[in-house]
């Protein structure tokens, strides 16, 4: 059966194509714009790509064509489809139809830390033996793929609240089904498509319902809005990771070193044992215990997920460090929401103490973009000694409102050359540049790093 992917270079789109490959179908697709990494990794597995949106590209007749979320109407292969009735399919229901209905599927939702979550849990499940299925909106640096069928019962998937297609407004989660789910926070986002918070609210409540009575839900007792849209409905037990005043009834971690590098591990009151690993910030002390509560629903004990932690290593884009030239180091984080950036830099804060910390910011996401942020952008900056904002062609806001806004600081550039000029003039020996954007940047780490080494 021969499969064609509108949108194939998304890291859905993408890990869908390497799924089907696995399974033996004949696999191609397009996209606007293929490019590596992603066209490089298609490639290598025999996929066939085709640049830009033609419908010459579906000249050779495919027996179904999965559409990404990215299509919308007036796209003239979208419309093609439409007017000869070639049968088509969203990705996640097709993943749904072929993978996901005899599978055990642990999914990690909610704003932010899916991604890093659901690479954790699936190297838990992996250091323990168990081969499992995942597909990670990500690169998962102890795999050398985003997604892949697997050999166990077990699946673990990023599941996203973003809508499924331009036919289905659904948001992709509620066609997975799982199990085991983790919902870690639960914020106002992708104001392209939710009015608001309550919008979001209702497709999570369309996702609990799903869950069976003998699965599980993990989620923070703190999250207010998580704990509001449990209480619109649920059948199935869960559990929770709670604060010190109420570990004796939940997943529970206390910390041995200030920036979250250690910690101890608890589950109702009792000691499960000591996590050391390369990473730091409490929202990633947040994310593992998630993961080890997941991973201990699926059988394996907390003793060998906390084993496996300490040899995690993070996912490419989630505060990783780029280089260090003269005694500066550049760090990449995808943080594209206010509270995803007071982590970030907090967690920065802890590990480097009274050294600067230079953020450097990239509104990117459409939400970020349009302005509904921005009021509570400057205070999500605080623990920053200096911050640089970029300017884009695509913000609808003038960003020369956080000069005003930001207690430290604030410089705002609409060139990348010249910001980073700008960035390195004002640079010292010690410090640490923490780069946030959920885009390229216009490469704009690598030019730090070339022109700090000048």
């Amino acid at each position: 059966m021969h499969l064609h992917i509108l949108g194939i270079c998304g890291t859905f789109m993408g890990g869908i194509a390497a799924i089907a490959k696995q399974m033996g179908f004949r696999v191609s697709g397009c996209d606007a714009n293929v490019y590596p990494p992603m066209s490089t990794q298609l490639e290598q597995l025999g996929i066939e790509l085709k640049q830009g949106y033609f419908v010459e590209h579906l000249n050779d007749e495919p027996d179904l064509v999965i559409v990404g979320n990215a299509m919308a109407r007036g796209n003239v292969m979208v419309e093609h489809l439409l007017d000869r009735k070639i049968p088509y399919i969203s990705g996640p229901q097709w993943l749904l139809d072929n993978v996901l209905k005899d599978r055990w599927v642990l999914a990690v939702s909610g704003t932010h830390g899916k991604t890093t979550t659901s690479s954790m849990l699936t190297w838990i499940l992996q250091y323990a033996g168990m081969e499992p299925g995942f597909l990670i909106g990500g690169v998962p640096q102890n795999f050398d793929c985003s997604a892949r069928l697997g050999n166990a019962p077990f699946f673990v998937i990023e599941a996203d609240e973003y809508d499924t297609a331009f036919f289905d407004k659904r948001s992709k989660f509620v066609h997975y089904r799982p199990n085991t789910l983790v919902i870690n926070n639960l914020e106002f986002d992708h104001a392209d498509i939710f009015n608001d918070l309550s919008d979001i609210q209702r497709q999570f409540h369309h996702l609990i319902r799903m869950v069976p009575s003998n699965g599980l839900i993990l989620s923070p007792k703190s999250e207010t809005a998580i704990n509001e849209t449990l209480a619109m409905g649920c059948w199935t037990p869960n559990e929770y990771s709670v604060d010190n005043e109420d570990k004796l009834n939940g997943w529970h971690a206390e910390k041995c070193i200030a920036d979250g590098s250690e910690f101890i591990v608890s589950f109702k009151g009792e000691v499960q044992g000591r996590v050391k690993w390369a990473l730091i910030g409490d929202f990633n002390i947040e994310n593992g215990l998630m993961a080890i509560a997941a991973a201990r629903h699926a059988g394996v004990t907390s003793a060998v997920a906390i084993e496996a932690l300490a040899t995690f290593v993070n996912t490419k884009r989630r505060l990783e460090l780029k280089g260090e030239v003269n005694q500066v180091r550049v760090f990449d984080d995808f943080a594209h929401h206010p509270t995803a950036i007071a982590k970030t830099l907090a967690g920065m804060r802890a590990n480097v103490g009274n050294k600067r910390v230079i953020a450097i910011l990239e509104p990117r996401s459409n939400t970020m973009k349009s302005g509904v942020h921005k009021d509570t952008l400057a205070k999500s900056l605080a623990e920053a000694d200096l911050v640089f904002v970029y300017q884009g062609e695509q913000v609808k806001w003038s960003v020369d409102a956080l000069i005003a806004d930001c207690q430290q600081p604030c410089f705002v550039n609409e060139n990348i050359e010249q910001m980073v000029a700008d960035i390195v003039a004002k640079t010292q020996a010690g410090d640490t540049l923490v780069v946030m954007s959920n885009g390229g940047f216009g490469g704009i780490h690598d030019k730090l790093l070339s022109a700090l080494a000048k």
